[in-house]
């Protein structure tokens, strides 16, 4: 298994890097250049890209070496994935010798066997690389490589994709920590200590899997949060780091979407990974605790992302909602808000993009591999840290199940405030859920969690009027600290219009909050079995 992580930089800052002191205290010897050209081969139809694999056959220093990655995850720049390598005497794979060497449990092995796979290869897209190399050893004595790449990526180009003859290409310019022995933290070690002098960025896509985005085009996508597969084995400390990566891998797989300024999903899903991060927080927080430092980072991003999104829902959900008598006032103030809310998308976009979300992701990634809670528990701590995770699932669950329902007695006649508390209740006993589900039988689990959504989006609703009350005081002023003297007439426009639409969403919150259907997800959602 290849255990690395991935950094971008500017090429012009690469200069920087190579004289980084941390180099040359920490290089056993001088470092290795290279010049490498890699050309991918996949099928007509990508069927290996589609199985999440990459195979390229590498000229380097006039050897030829081909490489077979597949599987694993990127977590947080993380990679963890599948590796398979041997010579091979030309620019062709060798599949035989492949399937020499990949073990018979291997998904990939049965994909190479195919016959409609095997007699289809063919180049995809090629790279060119300076490739400068050094060997490290920490003071604790792990091993890393250090490489830095620089060149280009192709299609088009050497009988690769490209019909046409045009050759499509990207730049490359990027810093891998391949842990060769040793503890993965000392890889964030290394990384924290380069970027203390350098800008880099985490990097999400592998050579590979850009040069595919080059051949064959293809839109960022927003990330979800994948489905967690526990082991009613494992221990309560393992369910908890497997947990956390699992949020954090759904905050990074969106970086991109975020990083491009404009999409409303790739913001909302990184929000909604960090607020799955911090429930999951919450529910160990007996047993382990978020270093200050981090949980104060946490909260800059989450206020990035929170502007961007709350403007989204006012602009793209609120407004768009309105009809009647209140429709033509609605209209006004949308263009309005999405004006903000671009606004907004911009600063959630250097945000991202900055250094102290690098730094952030990182210092995240390092406590958790380091397990460095460990140092301050007490014996009975580590004791329930290393005990069997059901007993702890069970117990979670019946307490958010406990909190949810005190909450919810009076929610007839709750204020608005306590129709937030109950909401939030209502999302951490859904996440709790969600990250436990495996445990439990699938059958007790799904009408559980659907009953939760059910309530929760009829909550949500009247919480988003709440926000709506709140952005809408403040649409009017912050358009005027944008326009001039001008546009006074607009201006006080704005100001009728947000003030007739407030006055709207706060009658019909409260007859939405009084009428039927919340309440009637509420009595559904008593009627249904806590999975636990």
């Amino acid at each position: 298994m290849e255990i690395e992580l991935k950094l971008l930089l500017a090429p012009q800052d690469a200069p920087r890097l190579r004289a980084h002191p941390l180099l040359a205290q920490a290089a056993q010897g001088a470092p290795q250049v290279l010049q490498m050209h890699d050309i991918y081969v996949d099928t007509p139809d990508l069927q290996l890209c589609r199985h999440h694999a990459g195979l390229r056959v590498r000229q380097v220093d006039g050897r030829w070496v081909q490489t077979l990655k597949a599987g694993g995850t990127v977590n947080g720049g993380l990679h963890s994935r599948h590796e398979w390598e041997g010579d091979v005497p030309g620019p062709q794979p060798d599949l035989a010798a492949l399937d020499s060497a990949i073990g018979r449990k291997q998904p990939i092995r049965a994909l190479l066997r195919r016959d409609a796979v095997r007699d289809a290869l063919q180049p995809v897209f090629t790279t060119r690389i300076e490739r400068t190399v050094w060997q490290l050893r920490t003071p604790q004595g792990d091993q890393i490589e250090c490489v830095l790449d620089q060149g280009v990526i192709e299609s088009g180009a050497d009988g690769a994709d490209g019909a046409d003859g045009t050759v499509y290409s990207v730049p490359v310019s990027e810093v891998e920590l391949e842990l060769k022995q040793g503890q993965a933290s000392s890889l964030f070690d290394v990384a924290l200590a380069l970027l203390r002098d350098v800008p880099l960025q985490l990097g999400h896509m592998s050579k590979a899997e850009r040069g595919y985005r080059l051949a064959v085009p293809q839109p960022l996508q927003a990330v979800k949060a994948q489905p967690l597969v526990l082991d009613a084995a494992m221990s309560v400390e393992q369910v908890f780091v497997a947990i956390a990566g699992n949020c954090l891998e759904q905050v990074s797989g969106n970086q991109g979407g975020v990083a491009a300024g404009e999409d409303v999903e790739s913001v909302h899903q990184m929000r909604v990974g960090l607020r799955r991060l911090r429930s999951a927080l919450g529910m160990f927080k007996s047993l382990l605790a978020l270093p200050d430092a981090l949980k104060a980072e946490l909260d800059w991003l989450g206020g990035a992302l929170g502007e961007a999104r709350d403007w989204d829902v006012l602009a793209g959900n609120t407004l768009a909602q309105l009809d009647g008598e209140a429709q033509a006032d609605a209209a006004a103030l949308a263009q309005a808000a999405h004006a903000q809310a671009r606004l907004k998308h911009q600063q959630a976009a250097q945000a991202v993009t900055s250094a102290r979300y690098t730094a952030c992701m990182l210092g995240l990634q390092r406590w958790l591999q380091a397990r460095a809670w460990r140092d301050g528990c007490s014996a009975r701590q580590l004791r329930r840290l290393d005990a069997r995770v059901s007993p702890f699932a069970r117990a979670t669950l019946r307490k958010d199940q406990r909190r949810l329902m005190k909450r919810g007695k009076r929610l007839l006649h709750a204020t608005p405030q306590q129709r937030h508390q109950v909401r939030i209740a209502a999302k951490k006993t859904r996440y709790a859920t969600e990250f436990f589900a495996s445990l439990f039988a699938g059958r007790a689990v799904k009408p559980y969690v659907g009953r939760l959504s059910a309530l929760q989006d009829e909550l949500g609703w009247l919480n988003d009027v709440q926000v709506a009350d709140r952005l809408l005081q403040q649409l009017p002023e912050v358009q005027a600290g944008q326009a001039d003297e001008a546009d006074q007439s607009a201006q006080d426009g704005l100001r009728l219009h947000a003030a007739f639409v407030r006055g709207y969403l706060a009658a019909r919150a409260q007859t939405d909050g009084s009428d039927g259907r919340m309440h009637k997800a509420w009595r559904r959602f008593k009627a249904v079995r806590l999975p636990a």
